[in-house]
């Protein structure tokens, strides 16, 4: 049993995060991040919820760059092969849910 308290949590480096679990080799992980994080494609699936502040999700569809800005409760869904960045509007919080290991 645990509690988290996301609004409390702090790293000491951007994109920092508390692994909260591993469930059959999908991870939990509670993220603060006040900087962007870099273009990525995921291994697998990603799920990525704003829990505190606001980020603006840069992502490409068939070349073309899109931005749409995610704030509390929103939650980002991206698929195998979706190209994406996150840049957070100061301080923000972001629970991300993916396959362990993915970048």
């Amino acid at each position: 049993m645990r509690i988290i308290r996301s609004k409390d949590f702090t790293a000491t480096r951007a994109w920092g995060a508390d692994d909260i679990a591993n469930m059959g080799g999908t991870t939990t992980r509670l993220h603060w991040t006040d900087q962007p994080y870099r273009w990525h494609i995921n291994d697998g699936e990603e799920v990525f919820a704003v829990l505190d502040g606001t980020v603006d999700m840069h992502y490409r569809e068939l070349g073309v760059e899109h931005v749409v800005t995610l704030v509390v409760g929103d939650v980002f869904f991206a698929h195998v092969g979706c190209e994406h960045v996150a840049h957070p509007r100061g301080e923000a919080r972001i629970l991300v849910v993916e396959r362990d290991g993915s970048i």
